[in-house]
């Protein structure tokens, strides 16, 4: 969707309330009176999507304990932070971003954990391979290439996150909620990992057999 530069007249004081909206959402002036045009109009553009995909994420996570919800630096950018159960309790960052033009992907998820520790780095490494072999090994034939879209690198992980590929899980709604479980699974999986380190003799095969069975039924972003 494009833009093109546009000359209009508005109140001083409409354009006062309009600068103290834009700053407290982090976004530009002309940027808010785009959406909110286009809400009234009902017109569909990214900003709309991204922000009302990423409102309902807000609703869904902030009703669970293990989530803190960070600052929204901008208006496509949305993070949690998970204490992991370890030595001096990290915190684990879970941070989205959501493209204006969503394609194939419609967004990723960056994740990486507040720590210096070596050791830890190397144990939260360990995991993310183990991670990646196991979604490549369950749904990485919906991807092109047969392999899911990861990179990983001084222990953060990074994920495109795919367009759902029935057009009926594609609303807001569902996408969020979709990118939500994603990121509970994810968590979920993640503690899992550092519970069973040193207690179970198959650590990866007690993971594959929980993802099997926690994605039964979701939509594969």
């Amino acid at each position: 969707m494009g833009k093109s530069m546009y000359s209009i007249i508005l109140s001083d004081e409409v354009v006062d309330a309009v600068d103290s909206a834009a700053y407290k959402y982090g976004v530009s002036r002309s940027g808010l009176i785009d959406r909110i045009l286009a809400g009234y109009l009902s017109c569909p553009i990214p900003e709309i999507r991204i922000e009302d995909t990423l409102s309902q994420m807000e609703k869904i996570l902030s009703g669970l304990e293990n989530f803190h919800l960070n600052y929204r630096p901008h208006c496509s950018v949305f993070s949690v932070q998970s204490a992991l159960r370890y030595r001096y309790k990290p915190t684990v960052r879970y941070a989205l971003e959501l493209y204006r033009q969503a394609g194939d992907s419609i967004g990723e998820l960056r994740v990486s954990l507040r720590t210096q520790n070596r050791s830890l780095i190397c144990a939260l490494t360990d995991f993310f391979r183990m991670w990646d072999g196991i979604e490549n090994r369950f749904i990485g034939s919906r991807f092109p290439g047969s392999r899911v879209p990861s990179s990983l690198s001084g222990g953060k992980y990074v994920r495109q996150l795919a367009m759902p590929a029935e057009k009926a899980d594609r609303t807001n709604e569902k996408v969020a909620d979709a990118i939500s479980s994603y990121i509970c699974e994810l968590d979920a999986m993640l503690k899992l990992y550092f519970e069973c380190a040193g207690n179970t003799p198959d650590t990866a095969g007690e993971l594959a057999r929980r993802y099997r069975l926690d994605m039964e039924g979701q939509i594969i972003i």
